[in-house]
């Protein structure tokens, strides 16, 4: 997540740690990840990583894990907020910030619908080709 000199070296750097982080949601059975580029909207991060969990248990844990695989790596978190109540646990890594929410959390926030205009990267397709997809087209 350094800067050498391109912004194109930091995006591909976040990219592949937005990635990273929801495979490791999955990992540990996170409920339907998404990975939104939000590259051009807004200033807060590049992309948002979204998973769920079924239970409040559940959600810490795949935060931890999350947060244990990406530190395998040297990331480290800038911030973590919601572990204690596992509602709603923010992992901020600069770029990327990482969102675990308990599943009737994440219908209510909605997060996918806020941020339709932004594109997700298809975690089936190969990584060197991820797979851009235009989110406007599954909510219209």
């Amino acid at each position: 997540m350094t800067n050498e000199g391109s912004s194109t070296a930091v995006l591909a750097d976040s990219r592949e740690l937005a990635v990273s982080a929801a495979e490791a949601a999955l990992e540990k059975k996170a409920e339907n990840p998404v990975v939104l580029e939000l590259t051009g909207l807004t200033v807060v991060a590049d992309y948002f990583v979204v998973c769920s969990g079924e239970s409040t248990t559940q959600v810490r844990a795949i935060s931890e894990h999350i947060e244990d695989e990406l530190r395998k790596a040297g990331i480290r978190p800038i911030g973590i907020e919601g572990r204690k109540h596992g509602h709603w646990v923010l992992l901020d890594y600069g770029d990327v910030i990482v969102h675990i929410f308990e599943k009737e959390t994440r219908t209510f926030y909605d997060l996918e619908k806020l941020w339709m205009d932004a594109k997700t990267i298809d975690l089936d397709e190969d990584k060197s080709d991820m797979g851009w997809k235009d989110k406007r087209a599954v909510h219209s």
